[in-house]
């Protein structure tokens, strides 16, 4: 007998949350102030969507670990510096005496043709 109550005290508790659940999740953002009392909804108001109060579509981990980024960032800014240099570079100078211009250590002057 005791079991029995309690059973039904268990799905009665059950069926209350689920009501309560219903209440908490209501969507409200498209009845006016006064639905919302009427309903006694004052609880549940929260903005549309699906899920909403999470975060739209980022991740908690990143697709890639770090050092993998930061090493293919060093590549790619090597490879974009490179392509100036050369790029920049007139026939009778080597990227290497453009860096070396570009970065202060040599002169123009310093730089002499390739035969």
């Amino acid at each position: 007998m005791l079991a029995n109550l309690w059973n039904f005290k268990f799905e009665v508790d059950k069926r209350m949350s689920k009501v309560e659940d219903w209440r908490k999740n209501a969507d409200t953002h498209k009845m006016s102030p006064e639905e919302v009392r009427a309903a006694g909804l004052e609880g549940s108001k929260r903005p549309p969507g699906h899920h909403p109060g999470g975060v739209l579509h980022q991740r908690s981990k990143l697709p890639v670990s770090m050092t993998t980024m930061t090493i293919g960032g060093l590549l790619i800014t090597a490879a974009i510096g490179y392509s100036v240099l050369y790029t920049r570079k007139k026939r009778e100078a080597s990227a290497l005496d453009v860096a070396k211009v570009t970065t202060g250590i040599a002169d123009p002057s310093d730089t002499r043709p390739r035969k």
